[in-house]
């Protein structure tokens, strides 16, 4: 009886978190839509958005700013999923997608992928998150087989260190890749790699919403899975739980969220490291509640984070990851002291 009134309860606070992250996403929406070099009044918005505005109007908002906002929250979900999978599966409450490697492979993926093509708003923008999937499972494939260890399993302090010696090697091959580049990829290349919400159209938000919809479903319905890993490998198994086949599953699709995101979005790091943490402290580690606080708080991050890289400097503006870094950094440095 007890047990059901704590679950019971556990509900109705997840319910009421995520109905306030929800709001705060939409108050962040509609200062969003307000906010850059051209001059939107609220009543402008609102005018553009029910179709009364001038053709200026509806381009700005719904060409320019419109895609990118819809894009920051996606990525941010995006991250943040995948580095609550990361940190569920590895135990490590240090784990994201830019720690442990993949983002940096996703990263070396896209770069070769803009060497030999233009970005164009043809076939090639679909290809990127393929592209970006690849890159991000090989580094992933490379830095389990290296923490992996026979009668171990995977060591999370392991896995944290492999990952931070693989990301610095790739990242060494991208700026060799990026000095081969022609000016005007080189320029693009650079800001893409500190993080920036540069797909601003729709094409890329159709490039990205499929992998969200196909993966996030199917995190949560591996929720139970993700509780059970947690409580460790004997645990786990003597549950009944297949702990290598379950981790890997989940790890693809954390891969797959990390590299979907990653090719829209650029390397964008802290997202979901902040996101989770976020989410955990406001619901509880329970991860059906945890999945969705977590893409509520990264979507929520990043749309922030990225009307201020666009306010801050008008009429010029700052790659997002760098704002976000400025969050992340200091939270980082407070989780690796207190751990």
């Amino acid at each position: 009886m007890q047990a059901g009134t704590m679950e019971h309860r556990r509900k109705i606070r997840a319910a009421q978190v995520m109905a306030v992250l929800g709001a705060l996403i939409l108050a962040a929406f509609l200062i969003s839509m307000n906010t850059g070099f051209i001059k939107l009044s609220p009543w402008d918005v609102m005018k553009t958005l029910v179709g009364a505005g001038t053709e200026k109007q509806e381009l700005v908002l719904f060409d320019f700013r419109l895609p990118r906002i819809v894009l920051s929250v996606l990525v941010g979900a995006g991250l943040a999923v995948s580095g609550a999978i990361l940190q569920g599966v590895s135990r490590n409450a240090l784990a994201d997608p830019g720690l442990l490697g993949i983002s940096a492979g996703a990263g070396l993926a896209v770069i070769l992928f803009i060497s030999f093509y233009p970005m164009t708003d043809g076939a090639p923008v679909y290809l990127l998150p393929l592209c970006a999937f690849a890159g991000a499972s090989l580094t992933a494939a490379v830095i389990y087989s290296l923490a992996f260890r026979k009668g171990q399993g995977v060591a999370p302090t392991r896995l944290i260190l492999v990952g931070i010696a693989v990301s610095a090697g790739i990242s060494a091959a991208m700026i060799v890749l990026t000095i081969k580049l022609n000016p005007e990829k080189f320029q693009f290349v650079s800001v893409w790699l500190a993080g920036s919400i540069w797909g601003a159209n729709w094409h890329f938000v159709m490039a990205l919403l499929p992998w969200l919809m196909i993966l996030l479903p199917y995190v949560m319905v591996k929720a139970r899975v993700l509780d059970i890993l947690r409580l460790g490998e004997p645990l786990a198994i003597g549950l009944g739980t297949s702990t290598e086949r379950e981790r890997i599953r989940l790890l693809a699709a954390a891969v797959g969220l990390a590299g979907a995101s990653v090719a829209v979005g650029g390397g964008i790091g802290f997202v979901g490291l902040i996101g989770p943490h976020l989410a955990r402290r406001l619901v509880g580690p329970h991860h059906q509640y945890l999945i969705p606080a977590s893409a509520l708080a990264g979507g929520l991050l990043l749309i922030v984070a990225d009307t201020l890289a666009r306010w801050i400097l008008q009429p010029s503006e700052i790659p997002v990851g760098i704002v976000v870094a400025i969050i992340g950094a200091p939270y980082f440095i407070y989780l690796l002291m207190k751990t």
